[in-house]
């Protein structure tokens, strides 16, 4: 194999121009808006704005019954995949609002019955694709707020060019819901006339919806059914502020750079540059700056289609890359909807109406609360060079930190050798004892918890540079921050929202402060995939580690909720209170010498008959197994119980497997990132060389030099191996 390309042969798309690629086609190339009056749910008249709805019906009866999130995306997951020959290896997709839509109607009607908010989660929308499409391989999702899609397609170009996948299903979806309507209202961010971006006069973004998922095929040869290629993708942090870009647009330009870069172009191959631009003062304003630089000031032809779809949040990126390919196949540039007197402190005048060109090379921008900003070249599946399969090594570890019920690390492991139980949860004062009071006295549980986790690993690393990358996995998110928006929008008759806990609520704020604590102004991932939150942030860490600079964190933390916490996650049982994470210093590559840390294994436990076996077989064998690893931590979700311990078994009967298997979950409680402390548990473990005797009673288990196996039996099997 002596080089791949990311192949597209298949899109599919749901917006608000209607149901399928075609309206979006024809949108184009009619330079219409979309934009419409909300009907979704309603809202008090002063608060009434234009949005990008999805107003065609897109439901099939197979999905009657799931929540819009979800809906949107099948729809576009069957146009995308219809005609593909085989199912993907993995489905990743960038999710923001997961079944909250339904979930506000839940805790609006008082809703008590956990199978009520069994799709609430981000995660489930992957899964819901995959399970539907056949995939056995890992279900991905990642919420990077509005830059969520373009990431999503980024980390599927490079599980392609690694090998790890031959074919991805990538993009993403979400829909119109009062968290994130009712949220960009309380920031002043709507423009009550309608999105207008790169205009003199804008105000603002209009919500929208959507979803777009691209079939990818990792190919040495163009598939006869491409319809364009991905070259190449960037991704950075500004590291400034929780919401407001860099103002000289110094992220949006290193995530631009990166992607011209990594598809082995320069800027002025670039034909066409489809902004994010949403129609914001400031993000509009970054952005133009960042372009300027980038080309030095001879900048091609520019558009925002925004102005005529809406901001679809997580979906963005993911339209815009069917935008990007349609542009290429149509040989048309879109025109900038409701731009009607272009702002003249941009620099550029975007274009106003469909222009034909003969395009070769697009660049797609998309960038998100946090400092998140991802870019992606988009080509003609004839245009540019294909990738070397890229080699991955495993991550050397140089420092790692947990909370429990117990505390850090050291009183976690005194604890555990002592033989006592780990759970429950630390108060916000212990969660941040070590933090600047200054710093966090505006956050709650989730992002503290966050930022001592990061900060403690890094302080064990004892290492004096700081982090460049984030890599962050939460199952649930920040549930205290939802909770209160929800509450306070209720109790005002949906008059009144909170901004900040709007700005705290989406899944990668916390993600977003570490980056703030230390300036790491590189990759910041975060992935929220349920119980297996954790890997997949490690997934990811693991496939980007090359593009980092110096040491990286890559961490795992949910936080539990009194009311939420028994609702959405149902391992856990009301009255029973434990939350905490783990956390790693990290950087690439890894040698003989030191400690090291691999996402081995991760495909479906319940759509993969031969799970069992495909498990062994990548760990190298039955006897391989006894041979590396001198004890097992397993990880198994009350809700799996009874399938995944009869999974197990068979697994040890495969292996044959002698030595300490230890259910960690009993010890640290259920919550979704416990697979993170279990890790770092399995860290300190293998630095000391033994099992301490609080897991085994009557001894410790010296590991003889072995590593220690943490392995996932829930809906997916996963395996992470420390060595």
């Amino acid at each position: 194999m002596t080089g791949l390309g990311a192949y597209i042969t298949g899109m599919g798309a749901v917006t608000s121009a209607g149901l399928g690629t075609g309206p979006l086609k024809k949108m184009i190339l009619e330079g219409k808006s979309a934009l419409g009056p909300l009907t979704l749910f309603h809202v008090r008249p002063e608060h009434l704005f234009p949005v990008g709805s999805v107003v065609d019906s897109f439901t099939e009866e197979v999905d009657a019954g799931l929540p819009r999130t979800h809906r949107l995306a099948l729809a576009a997951a069957r146009e995308a995949a219809g005609s593909a020959e085989y199912p993907p290896d993995a489905v990743i997709i960038g999710v923001t609002t997961g079944g909250m839509l339904s979930t506000e109607e839940g805790l609006k009607s008082g809703w008590t019955e956990r199978s009520d908010y069994r799709w609430h989660a981000a995660g489930s929308v992957a899964e819901c694709v995959a399970g539907r499409h056949g995939c056995k391989g890992p279900a991905i999702t990642i919420s990077n707020a509005c830059s969520s899609g373009a990431a999503a397609l980024v980390i599927a170009l490079e599980m392609l060019r690694t090998g790890r996948a031959r074919r991805v299903l990538a993009g993403g979806a979400d829909c119109l819901c009062r968290l994130t309507y009712h949220g960009f209202r309380s920031l002043q961010l709507i423009d009550p006339c309608g999105a207008r971006p790169l205009d003199i006069h804008r105000r603002g973004m209009s919500v929208g919806e959507g979803a777009a998922l691209l079939f990818l095929e990792g190919s040495e040869t163009r598939p006869d059914n491409a319809v364009a290629q991905i070259l190449g993708g960037g991704l950075s942090c500004d590291a400034y502020h929780p919401t407001r870009p860099c103002p000289d647009g110094e992220g949006a330009f290193a995530a631009m750079a990166d992607a011209i870069r990594d598809a082995d172009l320069s800027p002025s191959d670039i034909d066409y540059i489809n902004l994010h631009s949403p129609g914001t003062l400031d993000n509009d304003l970054s952005e133009a700056k960042a372009i300027q630089k980038l080309t030095a000031g001879k900048v091609p032809p520019l558009s925002s289609v925004k102005g005529a779809l809406g901001h679809s949040l997580a979906a963005s990126g993911g339209v815009e890359a069917a935008v990007s390919v349609i542009s290429l196949s149509e040989r048309v540039i879109p025109a900038s909807v409701g731009c009607v007197e272009p702002d003249p402190a941009l620099g550029f005048d975007p274009v106003a109406i469909p222009l034909k060109a003969d395009l070769k090379f697009v660049l797609s921008n998309s960038f998100g609360f946090g400092g998140n900003n991802a870019a992606i070249v988009v080509g003609r599946p004839s245009a540019g060079s294909v990738s070397r399969l890229k080699p991955l090594k495993p991550l050397s570890v140089i420092g790692f930190d947990c909370i429990t019920g117990s505390g850090n690390i050291h009183k976690t492991a005194d604890r555990i050798m002592r033989g006592g139980h780990c759970g429950g949860i630390l108060s916000l004062s212990e969660l941040s004892e070590a933090l600047d009071p200054g710093a966090v006295r505006r956050l709650k549980r989730l992002p503290r918890m966050a930022l001592a986790l990061a900060a403690g690993a890094h302080k064990n690393a004892g290492v004096s540079e700081s982090p460049s990358a984030v890599f962050f996995g939460t199952g649930w998110g920040a549930l205290s921050e939802t909770f209160d928006f929800i509450k306070r929008l209720y109790d005002s008759d949906e008059k009144f929202a909170s901004p900040t806990d709007f700005v705290g609520s989406v899944h990668n704020a916390p993600a977003g402060q570490a980056a703030l604590h230390f300036g790491s102004k590189g990759p910041n991932i975060t992935a929220a995939g349920g119980d297996q939150s954790f890997e997949q942030a490690l997934t990811a860490a693991s496939l980007l580690a090359d593009r980092t600079a110096g040491p990286f964190i890559v961490m795992g933390a949910d936080e539990f909720h009194e009311t939420l916490s028994p609702l959405f996650d149902p391992s856990v049982s009301c009255g029973v209170r434990s939350d905490g994470g783990g956390a790693f210093c990290l950087a690439a590559g890894g040698d003989d010498s030191g400690l090291t840390i691999w996402p081995a294994f991760f495909e479906s436990a319940d759509h993969h008959p031969d799970v069992i076996s495909a498990l062994v077989e990548t760990l190298g064998g039955p006897e391989t197994v006894g041979e590396r690893f001198g004890g097992i931590l397993v990880g198994i979700p009350n809700v799996c119980r009874p399938k995944s311990e009869t999974r197990l078994q068979a697994f040890l009967s495969f292996t044959r497997f002698t030595g300490p298997v230890i259910d960690y979950r009993r010890f640290t409680g259920e919550f979704a990132s416990a697979s993170a402390t279990a890790a770092v548990l399995a860290a300190a473990f293998v630095q000391n060389g033994e099992i301490p005797d609080g897991l085994r009673p009557g001894s410790s288990v010296p590991l003889n030099g072995k590593g220690v196996l943490v392995l996932g039996f829930g809906k997916f099997i996963t395996a992470v191996e420390i060595i």
